[in-house]
C-alpha cells in the first residue's frame, strides 16, 4: 500500500534540514510515498523549498495564509507566480480564511484570499484552503471564485451539510489526524456522507495527532496510515483498497500522474 500526504508543514516539524530530510525518509518507510509541504509564509516557503525541491515524491505548495494577512511579503504576489513556475509546486496554498483568531480584519483577509484565488485559476492550479470558524464567507467567496482547478478543503472542520453543500463545485474534502478523536462526531458524520471519491486524507503535521499517537510531541508523515486505519473502518472498507482509491483521489486533486 502507498498513501499521499496531501498537508504537511515539514519545516515547522523541524527547523534543521537534515532532519526534515529525515522526517520524509520515515514517512517513505511507512509507506507515505508522497507528500504535499505546506507554508504559511513565503518566507518559510523560500527557506524549506529549496531544501526539498529534488526529493522524488515531495510536492510544493506557495501562498501566504490567513496568519500573515498584516505582513504578507514585499511583492508577494509575482513571488507566489514566480514560485508556480518552480519543478513541482502544484498547488497555491494554504490560503483562506480564519475568524477564530482574529488576524488583521475580515476585509484585508478576504482580499487576501480573493487575489490567491485569482492567482490559482491564472496558472491553473488547485487552491489548498484553509477554514476556521469562517465556513459561511468562504463558501459565499468559492461560489463564485473557485478555480477551475478545484479546491481543497484541508483538515476539514465544518459539519456534514456544509459538505453537501460544496459537493456541487470542484471541492475536495481533506480530512486530519483528528478524524480519529472520539469526539469528533461532526467529521465522523461527514465521511459518511459525502463519496468516497472526494476524500483526501492529511497529516497537518506537526498538528492534529491521531489518537494512537496521543503520547507524542507532534505529528509526522509517518502516522498518515493510523488515519487511513481508522477511516477504513469507519466506511467498513478494505484498508487497502481505500488506500487506492485514496491515492487515485489525490493525484487528481493536484493534477498529477497516479
Amino acid at each position: 500500500m502507498k498513501f499521499f500526504d496531501t498537508h504537511a508543514h515539514i519545516g515547522l516539524i523541524y527547523d534543521d534540514p537534515i532532519e526534515q530530510l529525515r522526517v520524509i525518509q520515515q514517512a517513505k518507510q511507512a509507506g507515505v510515498t508522497r507528500i504535499v509541504s505546506i507554508n504559511n509564509s513565503l518566507y518559510d516557503f523560500n527557506r524549506v523549498y529549496p531544501n526539498l525541491k529534488s526529493i522524488s515524491g515531495i510536492y510544493h505548495a506557495v501562498g501566504v495564509a490567513p496568519s500573515e494577512v498584516t505582513n504578507p511579503g514585499a511583492d508577494w504576489i509575482n513571488t507566489i507566480e514566480k514560485s508556480l513556475e518552480l519543478p513541482n509546486v502544484v498547488a497555491v496554498g494554504e490560503t483562506g480564511l480564519d475568524y477564530f483568531k482574529q488576524f488583521g480584519d475580515k476585509r484585508s483577509q478576504i482580499e487576501l484570499f480573493i487575489t490567491q484565488l485569482e492567482i490559482a485559476q491564472a496558472h491553473k492550479v488547485p487552491v489548498i484552503i484553509h477554514n476556521r470558524d469562517a465556513g459561511r464567507d468562504l463558501y459565499d467567496i468559492l461560489t463564485e471564485r473557485i478555480p477551475d482547478a478545484g479546491a481543497i478543503l484541508h483538515c476539514y472542520s465544518e459539519d456534514a451539510a456544509f459538505a453537501k453543500k460544496c459537493l456541487e463545485k470542484n471541492i475536495w474534502f481533506s480530512f486530519a489526524g483528528n478524524l480519529t478523536y472520539r469526539n469528533a462526531r461532526n467529521l465522523h458524520e461527514t465521511v459518511l456522507n459525502i463519496p468516497v471519491d472526494r476524500i483526501l486524507i492529511e497529516t497537518e503535521s506537526p498538528f492534529m495527532i491521531p489518537a494512537e499517537f496521543r503520547d507524542r510531541k507532534r505529528t509526522m508523515p509517518a502516522y498518515l496510515p493510523s488515519t487511513a486505519k481508522f477511516l477504513a473502518e469507519m466506511l467498513d472498507m478494505d484498508l487497502e483498497v481505500l488506500s487506492e482509491q485514496l491515492w487515485k483521489n489525490s493525484c487528481k486533486a493536484f493534477n498529477l500522474p497516479e
